[in-house]
């Protein structure tokens, strides 16, 4: 709720604003932080987008496509990458509009995330091939950063949404999982232009609503929003056909951000639901990994899914479209089992 009452004579939009604002089912906390962080971020995304796609030009700093990749892909290749720096507006948004324990550490998560995935953009770039920190360096240090996260966010409530209390040591394992596994699964992603940003749209919404409903911090929905806000404007440049790419630096930013609202919210096992599609995304790769190595057969065409329909004929704008689709009925199902009546 944003006020308790609406005394003596205001003019209609007053009145209208008020309605709105006043939405429940965190509805209201939503539009205000939409407006208040998230319209803010995606303007200042969208007006810095060119600059940093010149820039990077200049600095060489390409995509190239991955050897294995459906055959469309090589066409990508010389596509600027490392667009996620633009996801930064995010978190200085946030700052600048609330300077909590809760959005230090949102801030500090999302950075450190981003520097991860930076390094590994440079290796990418500065090798000439799509290889770049292995897959152990990745986990270890958003390991890292997620107990960081975690020491900047302070004593918890230890309690899941929709479940209530659970052991203390047993929250901080999974909000630990939670940065890890979002991060590598939203950076598996990132496969097909605007495909993980779409995907990660339908969930942040879920986010800043529960933040809302359970009377989260400000903070955790203005970051929240702010990131949104980011992702929208990111996605003018990245939709097919992309001119600019996130890069790790912006899928493990992205991965962070979720996993860190997830985990304020105490929403760490809802995430599994509402980010169905990162998870299905993860699955494919372990399971075709998995099935070689035990069997020598393949089940996917090609991991993780989204090259697997590419295959199958799907073209790329299609799939971008179904998937987010998908995302988007999980995470309607997701925002469902919270809200039901007890």
């Amino acid at each position: 709720m944003i006020a308790d009452d609406l005394s003596g004579p205001h003019p209609w939009w007053f009145t209208f604003l008020y309605a709105l604002l006043n939405a429940p089912l965190g509805v209201g906390g939503l539009l205000f932080a939409v407006m208040t962080a998230g319209l803010p971020a995606f303007v200042v995304v969208v007006l810095l987008g060119p600059r940093l796609i010149a820039r990077l030009q200049r600095a060489a700093a390409q995509q190239t496509a991955y050897e294995d990749a459906p055959a469309t892909h090589r066409a990508k290749t010389g596509t600027p990458t490392m667009g996620g720096l633009l996801f930064a507006v995010a978190p200085l948004i946030a700052l600048l509009l609330d300077h909590s324990r809760d959005t230090i550490a949102l801030v500090a998560l999302v950075f450190m995330c981003m520097g991860i995935g930076a390094i590994d953009d440079l290796a990418k770039i500065r090798g000439q091939r799509n290889r770049g920190l292995g897959a152990l360096s990745k986990l270890g240090l958003s390991a890292v950063a997620a107990v960081v996260f975690l020491s900047l966010a302070g004593q918890q409530s230890g309690s899941l949404v929709g479940i209530g209390s659970i052991p203390n040591w047993l929250w901080y394992v999974l909000s630990v999982c939670a940065v890890v596994a979002t991060t590598q699964a939203v950076n598996l992603t990132d496969g097909l232009d605007g495909l993980a940003g779409s995907v990660a749209i339908p969930p942040l919404v879920v986010l800043i609503c529960i933040a809302g409903l359970t009377q989260q911090p400000l903070g955790v929905s203005l970051f929240g929003a702010a990131m949104l806000g980011a992702v929208v404007g990111f996605l003018r440049y990245n939709q097919y056909p992309a001119r600019l790419f996130m890069g790790d630096t912006g899928s493990l930013a992205l991965g962070g951000a979720l996993a860190g609202v997830a985990i304020l919210d105490g929403a760490q096992l809802l995430l599994i639901l509402i980010g169905g599609v990162f998870v299905a995304e993860t699955l494919s790769v372990i399971l075709q990994v998995a099935s070689f190595k035990m069997t020598g057969r393949r089940i996917f065409r090609m991991s993780p899914l989204h090259h697997h329909f590419e295959l199958e004929g799907v073209p790329e704008q299609k799939v971008t479209k179904r998937f987010w689709i998908a995302s988007l009925v999980l995470s309607l199902v997701g925002f469902a089992l919270i809200v039901r009546p007890a």
